[in-house]
């Protein structure tokens, strides 16, 4: 034996990312294939994003501002916070690791709907946690059930809204309702990786209409997904300063990139905000498409507030990858439970509809 890993560690499944689209196409012998598997952009980043990141390259030798201070400072104005309410992480799933290394000790409960992001129950059990899975009802989160589950042991409430895979979203108001239920102790996250293509009129923006309200909860988003930098890894939380100070102090040392922070700094600018907007706009256009088509086709469809969509097809969820994936379409299986499919371009998205009518 090499080493005495944890036994925790030693018996944990590892992250299985999405199969790119190279992979994809050499194993079934094709000259290309799409990746609709991993909730990505299918644009790049933002013209003007991409012109500052260039010009960024030249400090690589350098370390980058640890604290990413005018990073912070500028989405604690845009967001109307103090800048001691905003930190940066690796993404957003970087910045729920650093929660749990903050606020979860061996035998504390961790709360949170499934199915949902893949990490909840992986962090839990890195932490020695108790994790209470609460099943969804019609693809949605059931919070009474989640209200229900807390005890005096639980520390860590998750909520990813819009949720991953199902893309359905909790309304600000069933919010309010359940925070009014949670003990001032518990932390809560409201996790809004997909927050730029949320459209529902019941949906309000939780630093605005929430965190005012409730000391207890935390916000994280991201810039990996609507603004086009999965590559560079960053995301940002709003919270208390108290929950923002332990994140801080358990991040690692230039936890974000001088690239990814000069990347971000240019997606705020006005410029990127028009761009950005162009780009949302028609993949929301295009999940109403989508959905329309393969609702007509007879798939079952839930309603979507992401840039994905999600097949309740349980047991059909792994023949239709493979049959897909044999004709150059990458998208997410969740065996026996359904299929995830990212919103690509026009393009891709023509030839996601024309290859599963033939499945």
């Amino acid at each position: 034996m090499t080493g005495r890993p944890r036994a925790v560690v030693a018996n944990l499944p590892a992250y299985k990312p999405g199969k790119s689209a190279e992979q994809s196409a050499s194993e079934h012998n094709l000259d290309e294939a799409i990746k609709l598997a991993s909730n990505e952009t299918s644009y790049g980043p933002l013209p003007s994003v991409l012109a500052a990141v260039s010009d960024g390259a030249g400090l690589l030798n350098r370390y980058p501002d640890h604290r990413g201070s005018e990073v912070r400072s500028v989405l604690a104005a845009r967001l109307n916070v103090e800048t001691s309410q905003v930190t940066l992480g690796c993404g957003s799933v970087g910045l729920l690791q650093q929660l749990f290394l903050a606020y979860i000790d061996p035998g504390d409960e961790v709360v949170y709907p499934w199915r949902s992001f893949e990490v909840h129950p992986l962090f839990s059990a890195i932490s020695q946690a108790v994790a209470l899975a609460i099943p969804l009802v019609d693809q949605a989160f059931d919070l009474d059930a989640v209200s229900r589950a807390i005890t005096s042991k639980t520390k860590l409430v998750i909520l990813s809204t819009p949720n991953n895979p199902t893309g359905t979203v909790c309304s600000t108001g069933d919010l309010k309702r359940f925070l009014e239920s949670v003990p001032q102790d518990v932390v809560v996250v409201i996790d809004e990786a997909y927050l730029e293509f949320v459209t529902a009129s019941d949906v309000e923006d939780p630093v605005n209409a929430i965190l005012p309200f409730y000391s207890n909860v935390v916000v994280f988003r991201t810039f990996s997904k609507a603004y086009g930098l999965a590559n560079l890894r960053v995301g940002y939380a709003v919270g208390s300063v108290e929950i923002i100070s332990a994140l801080d102090k358990v991040a690692l040392p230039f936890l974000v990139n001088g690239l990814a922070q000069v990347a971000v700094l240019a997606s705020l600018q006005p410029d990127a905000s028009a761009e950005l907007k162009v780009r949302v706009d028609e993949v929301v256009r295009e999940r109403t498409r989508v959905t329309d088509l393969l609702t007509g086709a007879g798939w079952p469809v839930t309603p979507s507030q992401a840039n994905f969509v999600w097949l309740p097809i349980k047991t059909e969820a792994g023949p239709l990858f493979q049959a897909l994936e044999a004709k150059g379409i990458v998208t997410r299986p969740f065996e026996g439970e359904g299929l995830r499919i990212t919103i690509g371009t026009p393009e891709e998205n023509n030839r996601l509809v024309n290859a599963i009518g033939t499945c």
